[in-house]
This record gives structure tokens, C-alpha cells and sequence, in this order.
């Protein structure tokens, strides 16, 4: 349903909001995350490989919608921290498999309550039945682009 056009799209700030809305986010999650050495990129690595069981790079890649170049560097980074290891796979060679070191299992364990923390400093100002609102709508408009991440959350029951 088209709610643009040419001659109204200069009063439309939907884009401007929601991007506005990610940096927000991401910049209270930088600010949790200080203490820790990671920052909110980082963070959502962690959490894919945490919640949703994603061991492989390229998985990764099409969860967060990065490059494999970008996505390399990123698990260097991890690496580097001491947060996450890089294994062959024993069957495929070629393969890559990712793994949690004790210190990244440490702070995964900790995310769910720094990730609460920040989401709560975002979204506080709203009460409960226009979270869930804004929630049902963003997914909504995800599910139908065919977002990953949001059909493992949701499943792909609004599509």
C-alpha cells in the first residue's frame, strides 16, 4: 500500500526515525558495554551466536546483513579479545565454525542483562501497550521484507 509520493515524501520522516532510533541504540549499548571492551556490533554477534545458535560466518553475514570482509574483521576483533574462537570443521574443511572462548561465555551469560538495561533506557518512555505496539508493527514491516532474524524470533506468521 503506497503511503508516498514524490510531491509528500519531503514530510516524510519515517526513515529519518527509525535510523535515528538505531543510533540511539546502539550508542546506549556502547555505553553499557564500556566497562566490557566491546561495543554494540560486537554485542550483536554475541547475541546471534547466543540466542539463535549461529555457528558459522556466513550465517552470520545473512543475520546481520554484513559482507564476509566486514564480518571477518569483526570476528578478528572477537578474537582478538579473547571472546571467540575460529575452528575448522573437522567433516568440511572449508567450513568455519565459531565457538564461545570461557571469557566470551562469560560475558554472554551477562548480555541478556546489559541488553535489558539499555533496551529499558531507549524504550522507557513508553508504556507497555505502545511497546508492544511499536514491537508488533516493526515486526510486521520485517517479516514482510523476509528479515531472518526477525522470522527465527516471530516465525513468518504475518507474511
Amino acid at each position: 500500500m503506497p503511503h508516498f509520493t514524490p510531491e509528500n515524501f519531503e514530510r516524510c520522516s519515517i526513515g529519518m526515525l527509525l535510523g535515528r532510533t538505531a543510533v540511539l541504540k546502539d550508542r546506549i549499548l556502547d555505553w553499557h558495554l564500556e566497562a566490557d571492551g566491546v561495543t554494540a556490533a560486537q554485542f550483536k554477534v554475541l547475541i546471534i551466536v547466543t540466542q539463535y545458535q549461529v555457528d558459522t560466518p556466513a550465517e552470520l553475514c545473512r543475520y546481520l546483513g554484513l559482507d564476509s570482509g566486514s564480518m571477518t574483521r569483526m570476528l578478528d576483533r572477537l578474537e582478538q579479545k579473547g571472546l571467540m574462537l575460529r575452528k575448522r570443521c573437522p567433516e568440511d574443511r572449508r567450513q568455519v565454525r565459531l565457538a564461545l572462548t570461557a571469557d566470551g561465555q562469560r560475558l554472554a551469560d551477562r548480555l541478556p542483562e546489559i541488553g535489558a538495561m539499555a533496551m529499558n533506557e531507549l524504550v522507557g518512555v513508553l508504556a507497555a501497550e505502545e511497546l508492544h505496539t511499536l514491537e508488533t508493527l516493526l515486526a510486521k514491516v520485517l517479516l514482510a521484507a523476509g528479515d531472518p532474524l526477525t522470522i527465527a524470533r516471530f516465525g513468518d506468521r504475518e507474511r
